[in-house]
């Protein structure tokens, strides 16, 4: 078994696909209009979908916004510095609502940035030698 992608129901695809191509620097790997559903899914990420696991956002035509929810948590991805990946968020009109440093109870430095839907991503620092990275909840 793999992990193939995770959903994210977004309001507004153009804005969302801007966001995660041109600020987290991810690849549109495939996207489908689906007009007799009124939705489109378009698939990014990081490398082909054979090999690594992506997300789909999937934007219904008649919705703009939705309720997070509260079990929701967050993506993570790893970055090589967390610092320099905060400041390109905010360089890029992006938003950071917690800047790079060392996690509470531990010391793998991460941060959080929103998508424009106000999805939470974390940057988890890549650690250097045999340190082994230290997840956040």
């Amino acid at each position: 078994m793999r992990l193939l992608h995770t959903m994210l129901r977004v309001g507004n695809l153009e804005r969302s696909l801007d966001f995660y191509q041109n600020v987290l620097n991810m690849q549109l790997l495939r996207r489908r209009d689906y007009p007799e559903g009124r939705f489109t899914l378009a698939f990014v990420g990081y490398g082909d979908e054979a090999d690594h696991t992506v997300l789909e956002l999937t934007h219904n035509w008649d919705t703009e916004s939705y309720n997070l929810g509260e079990a929701y948590g967050h993506i993570a991805i790893e970055v090589d510095d967390a610092y320099a990946a905060c400041e390109r968020v905010k360089e890029m009109g992006g938003k950071v609502v917690r800047e790079a440093g060392p996690m509470k109870h531990g010391t793998t430095v991460i941060a959080f940035v929103e998508d424009p839907d106000g999805y939470k991503i974390e940057f988890i620092q890549k650690k250097s030698g045999s340190d082994s990275v230290q997840y956040s909840s």
